[in-house]
């Protein structure tokens, strides 16, 4: 049973008439206001205690590293456990951290190793939580024909969350203080939880698994680099993630020092850029024209480096916010190009680890990437590092277009 039969093939919304999909997609959509609203109060908490741009980016790195280590193990368990069940405990230990991490700024007993230990926690979490994520969502379609639209309507959500989190983020540190952010974050982890719940799906047995963790770690790796279209994007994804994501990280300092401004400013530039990312995936939900995914994974990579090497020189407030919008788009751009040209061509029964390794480019280097930046952050300046961020991404996406094998009959869906 659908809950909505009358959306044709050709409808931006069309995955929505799958019962599983759209429960997920509301559900989701409020748990996501709150996820953004943790991720920006993070960095402002962070920022406000030790005023240091490399605490920001080593509170990064212990969220995020964890994706790079673990990544390919939850991989191997999402191609051969149940993804319904392990989705549903990541986002009750997600809602659990959450709450943890409400009780102690609200009692006022935060320190900087408490978040840096439960955004280690998180980190572990979401290292299981991404890959089982990406691949569940083709099980929760009747048709394989809706992956790519389902894929950019799940993109549209993030960034609504994007947009909405630090906006509502900003508002209620000035008034209520960080504590209350992530209380709401936990809360919304509710909405989630009782989507899956509310979920039909097929009860099937586990495979019996035929092989060891690491033989079919290195099988599914063995598949990734055997494919010249594979190996291509998650190398560039990886580049991308590394150069082009720490600008987030980095935001506080942009907001606070080189902008002069306070959490409200940081919430209004954290808004122009998820609005640019849901402007990117309006354009792909709508199909825009025939323009192949390949290509416009180039152009999405240029954009992003182009905006940051803008961003980077900007120091005007109303400028900042125009050219975030810009890196919003080629990132999110970016993103979901990778995320359907992969999911397009990998086979079904290694789609949970290469969605594994997806995760590693796109998560798994971000902390690293966070790390260096903070550093070299630390010692050049804000604007000199994300400069050079932005030459890296163009290079990037130069050498993929010299370089990459793009099947010529893969095109938006």
């Amino acid at each position: 049973m659908r809950i909505v039969k009358s959306l044709s093939s050709t409808h931006p919304f069309r995955a929505l008439k799958h019962r599983n999909y759209a429960l997920f997609f509301f559900g989701q959509g409020i748990s996501l206001i709150g996820t953004w609203m943790q991720r920006i109060t993070i960095g402002w908490l962070v920022y406000r205690l030790t005023g240091s741009a490399l605490m920001l980016g080593t509170v990064s790195f212990a969220t995020q590293i964890p994706t790079l280590i673990l990544a390919p193990f939850a991989g191997v368990l999402a191609d051969r456990m149940n993804k319904h069940r392990l989705l549903l405990i990541t986002q009750i230990l997600s809602m659990l951290q959450a709450l943890a991490l409400a009780t102690l700024v609200l009692s006022e007993q935060a320190q900087i190793w408490h978040i840096i230990a439960l955004g280690s926690c998180l980190g572990i979490i979401n290292a299981f939580d991404m890959p089982v994520r990406q691949s569940f969502i083709i099980e929760m379609l009747e048709s394989k024909e809706d992956l790519g639209n389902a894929i950019a309507l799940n993109s549209s959500l993030v960034n609504g969350g994007k947009i909405m989190g630090p906006s509502i983020a900003g508002m209620l540190i000035l008034l209520l203080g960080e504590g209350m952010c992530f209380l709401l974050n936990g809360l919304s982890y509710i909405a989630v939880i009782l989507a899956l719940l509310s979920m039909r799906v097929s009860v099937q047995p586990p495979l019996a698994p035929q092989k060891k963790i690491w033989l079919e770690l290195q099988e599914g790796y063995h598949y990734a680099i055997s494919s010249k279209t594979i190996r291509s994007v998650l190398m560039l994804v990886a580049l991308v993630s590394l150069a082009g994501m720490p600008y987030i990280a980095l935001m506080p300092v942009f907001a606070g020092t080189i902008l002069q401004g306070g959490p409200d400013t940081l919430g209004y530039l954290m808004f122009a850029n998820g609005a640019g990312s849901l402007i990117a995936s309006a354009f792909l939900t709508t199909r825009a024209g025939k323009v192949r995914l390949g290509y416009l994974l180039i152009f999405a990579s240029s954009l992003l480096g182009l905006g940051l090497i803008l961003f980077s020189l900007s120091t005007q407030f109303w400028l900042s916010l125009v050219v975030i919008i810009s890196v919003g788009f080629g990132m999110m751009l970016h993103s979901v190009c990778s995320n359907t040209l992969l999911q397009t061509v990998v086979a079904d029964n290694k789609r949970g680890r290469i969605m594994s390794f997806y995760t590693m480019a796109n998560m798994g280097t971000t902390p690293l990437g966070n790390l260096l930046a903070g550093v070299f952050a630390n010692n050049w300046g804000a604007g000199p590092t994300i400069f050079v961020c932005g030459i890296c991404c163009i290079l990037g996406s130069t050498i993929f277009a010299l370089r990459a094998k793009i099947p010529k009959d893969v095109l938006p869906h």
